[in-house]
């Protein structure tokens, strides 16, 4: 999320490099297993036109015209069932 290098990481956690890899890889795998990829990700469709945002930055445009996944607006759910919030 913060696009920071494992070396920094591991800095801020005071763990080696090794040990944030070996947990990063955990993790990847876990988001992307069936299971969990299945239930929370889905695609736009084919007709979907491509965020403004994307098509308005030299960053973005360039390399990932006609991609489909995450670039182009896949939505991932990211919410906790109403029973397992916090009262406010």
């Amino acid at each position: 999320v913060t696009g920071l290098t494992i070396r920094h990481v591991g800095e801020c956690f005071q763990w080696s490099n090794g040990m944030i890899s070996k947990y990063f890889k955990r993790i990847l795998a876990a988001f992307t297993s069936p299971r969990i990829y299945a239930k929370h990700v889905q695609l736009p469709c084919s007709d979907a036109p491509t965020h403004l945002y994307i098509l308005n930055n030299p960053k973005f445009f360039p390399f990932f015209v006609d991609v489909i996944g995450t670039i182009d607006g896949t939505h991932v759910v990211c919410t906790l069932a109403a029973n397992k919030r916090a009262m406010s």
